[in-house]
């Protein structure tokens, strides 16, 4: 996270920079400015004096304020003229004199002066006249005084605007036209302000663009100066606010991620000690079991040993629940058997959650498992919607054998004998693994116990082992749960449609003769076979099938 911190920092700053250069050196301290928020905006070719650098304006065009925040230009001759608008367009500017009279020399085209007056005037050489002084204060758009004030002695000098307006001729008795001026000073139509006119330097077509107008290099001819348009740059302040923004929203999004991702970090860990303690079994009470299943609402089966059910103990981790049948017997051989069920961790042995042993109740808890029973997929390959194939049927196949050997030999200080190996009792998960389970009739014996004591037959019928029946055909062993495997892989090969023909028989002699006398007919085992493969996986099963259940005297 702090690696996307700084590179999301210094894209920042590239994305700040590359503005700047965009923008030009520095324009960002070019952005216009005004004395007042009523006055005339300010920017090239004019400059705001104390608040532009020198290279945002064009020599001559220096603004100032005044106290007043009035906008004032002050001219070579040192006059001083209050802007009240400036048009960058027509590239003009509307003025007023700062004083009661104007400088003579604003009608000098031949100055110094980068401005210029538009319009005519006449001038008029007066004696001073008390009558006269008051109509100018009052009518200042037709008649002003020129500087200096007084003029020669005994005589003012006058402008007069024909143009514009008439007035008294009795204002004009013993005055004399000195000069009439063509394209000079004037007022505009419709406004009492004087309007002056700049050719150089030209931004007309800049501004048509919406673009900032700027000199090309420091050292252009002033006679010619040329000029070019960029893009308008953001304020310096709107950049700073942006970044703050944008820094202050990156950091608001940073603590927020963290927090969550250690809410999250808090969660995942509390299920994992959850699920972990769930790894050992637990003991739980009848009000436990009822809680976890939700006072018994979801049945997912009934057996002869217990009824089964659907649980939940925590959010991530479901379970079953078999309530067992008559299980006020034996209590501490089933307590017993469950701390031994708890040591047994294999993919393919179902994995004991917890039990209860309160009062008069035992149960089981287990792992959930959500394609259910082996049984409900053991059908003739004819039955597309049920048949899972051959290859699955082969990984199946295996998975119960390693599970098998697994109590049997590997895993376990002692063996456990489960005694009723059938589909009923294969779960599935997800993927089709097998997990072996229901070990209500297993029984704990030494590695080196060739035999085990037994006083009456466990299992189910037509799986159940022949020593079972007579000691003729040996003591009760582990072979008793190869002898079920074996027949549980004959009925995944024949599939419970042809199984079912043997159900009402009670000779195991005659199975075994049926089955063995349509695996040599070859053609007649009346199994639907698909490709040459599936008959090499079929043949494999039903001959190691063969194997396990076959009796020797």
């Amino acid at each position: 996270m702090l690696l996307t911190m700084s590179f999301l920092f210094w894209l920042l700053l590239i994305f700040v920079d590359a503005d700047v250069v965009h923008g030009g050196v520095g324009l960002e301290d070019c952005t216009e400015a005004r004395c007042s928020s009523y006055g005339p905006a300010i920017r090239f070719p004019f400059r705001l004096k104390g608040r532009q650098p020198v290279h945002c304006g064009y020599q001559g065009f220096d603004l100032s304020c005044t106290n007043g925040n009035q906008t004032l230009l002050e001219m070579p001759s040192s006059s001083k003229l209050f802007v009240t608008e400036i048009d960058y367009t027509s590239q003009t500017i509307d003025e007023e004199p700062a004083l009661d009279c104007l400088d003579r020399d604003i009608f000098n085209h031949s100055s110094s002066s980068a401005f210029k007056y538009v319009g005519n005037i006449s001038l008029f050489s007066c004696p001073p006249s008390t009558v006269r002084d008051q109509y100018i204060k009052d009518n200042f758009r037709c008649l002003a005084r020129l500087s200096p004030c007084h003029g020669n002695p005994g005589n003012h000098i006058y402008a007069f605007w024909p143009s514009h307006c008439s007035i008294d001729s009795i204002l004009l008795v013993s005055c004399t036209k000195v000069h009439d001026y063509k394209d000079a000073l004037a007022y505009a139509e419709g406004f009492s302000y004087m309007i002056l006119h700049w050719s150089m330097p030209s931004c007309q077509h800049c501004e048509e663009k919406g673009k900032l107008c700027l000199l090309k290099n420091e050292f252009t001819n002033p006679t010619d100066p040329q000029t070019q348009c960029l893009d308008v740059p953001k304020a310096k302040g709107y950049c700073t606010v942006s970044i703050i923004l944008i820094m202050t929203g990156t950091i608001i999004c940073y603590v927020y991620s963290s927090v969550k991702r250690e809410e999250e970090n808090q969660l995942r860990i509390k299920r994992f000690l959850d699920d972990y303690k769930a790894l050992k079994p637990s003991r739980y009470s009848y009000a436990d079991i009822k809680r976890i299943t939700k006072q018994f609402k979801e049945k997912r089966g009934q057996g002869a040993y217990g009824t089964v059910f659907k649980g939940r103990v925590s959010s991530e981790l479901l379970v079953t629940v078999k309530i067992l049948n008559n299980s006020n017997e034996n209590g501490e051989d089933f307590i017993n058997e469950m701390g031994t069920m708890g040591q047994i961790h294999h993919v393919n042995v179902v994995r004991l959650v917890g039990y209860c042993a309160d009062g008069f109740i035992r149960a089981l808890v287990y792992e959930f498992l959500p394609n259910g029973p082996l049984h409900n997929f053991l059908s003739s390959a004819d039955n597309e919607n049920s048949f899972l194939g051959w290859d699955k049927l082969q990984d199946i196949a295996l998975g119960i054998a390693k599970g098998i050997e697994y109590l049997h030999q590997a895993g376990c200080e002692q063996q456990i004998l489960h005694f009723d190996i059938k589909p009923h009792n294969v779960l599935l998960d997800y993927d089709f693994t097998p997990k072996v389970s229901d070990f209500g009739l297993a029984k704990l014996c030494s590695k080196d116990q060739s035999a085990v004591s037994m006083t009456a037959a466990r299992g189910t019928m037509g799986y159940i082992a022949l020593e079972f029946f007579s000691r003729n055909f040996g003591n009760v062993s582990y072979k008793a749960d190869v002898y079920s495997f074996g027949t549980l892989l004959l009925e995944m090969v024949g599939g419970r449609k042809n199984f079912k023909v043997m159900e009402d028989s009670t000779s195991q002699v005659y199975f075994l003769e049926w089955i063995y006398n349509l695996l040599e007919q070859g053609n007649d085992l009346r199994i639907h076979i698909g490709d040459q493969g599936n008959v090499e996986i079929a043949r494999k099963l039903a001959i190691v099938g063969l194997w396990c259940i076959q009796c020797t005297q």
